[in-house]
């Protein structure tokens, strides 16, 4: 093992060692070079020839660059042509940490990680199993996950997903995500997703606190737990009682215990899908700054070596963003959009002429919500008629239609349920 790697694994073990037990072969074994090119380039900072960095450098200082680039991004060559460091940006890191403490008053006075910028949600999901997933390992997840848990967690580090039934009834199934916790086993890594991909369903607050309590009592018989927070839909709520705070905030000082590993970013928040910039926060009762940088060395060292840094261009970019004097109302308008269009959806779904055809899985919030055909209707066959026959695109997730309304325009939304309908009675011969 390297040095630098064994010397954050003794910090991290010194500060908690439930912590560093839930670190993966790969979470132990990985570190942020501060040697080598990297600690000789830093040295070498600011000296008048600098022969140390792989980057083409004009005479004047200025990075290299095609003006037929340039001249379309309106922004300092220095923000968007040069690397970004593994960790991000430092402005945009401090700027999401405080970001994240707004949106969840519960952190008031509790010590979070500084983010680690990742490509995305997708690549902070994928950099969470790197750090806490050995070969074998399970991962809890609901039955009704985003499918691309599986590329990014079973085929790329051989974690097990064991569902756990994110429903009873018309309510979330806390008892068999307990139960999954107490099962064998002490190390236990949880993934939740809120709002849920694909059911757009949010946890209601006394269900938010149950499953805080389930988390809280599995920790206390011993369990040592990574939860991972996939927060890629976070702040998309659209009724009233349903928790509008991330896991994260009510996990973040809950027990030693507990590892709160947040992902999260601009990608849904703040409509940038092509940006491809996110984040990974970490928190744990009691943790202090000096285990939150031996965890953001691990991570950006992960980062590094796995796509060396996040668009520094994106990053640059966002940070202009979110000090707009503008940003919050510009962010306001459109999440009234999507407020008009789930309005439409639920409006839609109250005529009771859908129900002996399909049911509306519970949904509060997100982008999607999903129907399940009656029995007897084949959802692939409705899917298929649907584009054939009435132009209609939806998603057959394993017998549910998954619809996203985020994409469908609110005076759309009628006559696609109408469509549906149609295809369901078409299917089931009726």
């Amino acid at each position: 093992m390297n040095p630098q790697a064994q010397n954050l694994n003794e910090i991290i073990a010194a500060k908690n060692k439930a912590v560093f037990d839930l670190l993966s072969e790969r979470g132990k074994n990985i570190f942020f070079p501060k040697k080598g090119i990297l600690g000789q380039g830093a040295e070498a900072k600011g000296t008048r020839i600098n022969a140390t960095i792989g980057t083409a450098i004009e005479d004047d200082g200025s990075p290299m660059h095609l003006e037929s680039i340039s001249s379309k991004l309106g922004i300092a060559a220095d923000k968007a042509f040069l690397y970004a460091p593994s960790f991000g940006r430092p402005d945009i890191r401090k700027r999401w940490q405080a970001m994240i403490a707004e949106k969840n008053p519960r952190l008031k006075g509790i010590t979070i990680s500084l983010p680690i910028a990742t490509s995305a949600l997708t690549h902070g999901i994928s950099m969470a199993g790197y750090m806490f997933l050995n070969d074998g390992q399970e991962i809890l997840v609901p039955n009704l996950y985003w499918g691309n848990y599986n590329l990014a967690l079973s085929n790329a580090y051989g974690a097990k997903i064991t569902p756990y039934n994110l429903f009873d009834g018309d309510k979330m199934d806390v008892a068999s995500l307990s139960a999954a916790l107490l099962a064998d086993g002490d190390k236990k890594v949880l993934l939740l997703n809120f709002p849920n991909n694909p059911t757009g369903y949010s946890p209601r607050t006394d269900e938010m606190q149950a499953l805080v309590a389930a988390i809280k009592n599995a920790a206390e018989k011993g369990k040592k737990i990574a939860v991972i927070c996939d927060d890629a839909y976070f702040g998309l709520v659209y009724e009233e009682g349903v928790d509008r705070q991330s896991p994260f905030a009510y996990l973040a000082d809950l027990h030693e215990n507990v590892l709160a590993v947040k992902v999260d970013g601009p990608t849904k928040e703040d409509y940038v899908w092509g940006f491809r910039v996110g984040f990974i926060t970490y928190a744990v009762k009691g943790g202090d700054a000096e285990l939150y940088e031996a965890l953001e060395n691990k991570t950006a060292g992960a980062v590094r070596g796995n796509i060396s840094n996040a668009s520094n261009l994106s990053q640059s970019l966002l940070v202009q963003a979110f000090e707009s004097p503008t940003y919050a109302a510009e962010k306001k308008a459109k999440l009234d959009i999507m407020q008009a269009r789930y309005n439409a959806v639920r409006n839609t779904l109250s005529d009771p002429k859908y129900a002996p055809y399909f049911k509306a899985l519970p949904y509060n919030s997100g982008y999607f919500m999903c129907i399940k055909p009656t029995d007897g209707i084949d959802a692939e066959k409705v899917r298929m008629l649907l584009i054939e026959k009435y132009s209609i695109g939806t998603i057959n997730i394993n017998g549910l239609i998954r619809i996203a309304f985020s994409a469908v325009a609110e005076k759309d939304i009628r006559p696609m349920f109408d469509g549906i309908l149609a295809a369901c009675k078409e299917v089931s011969g009726k």
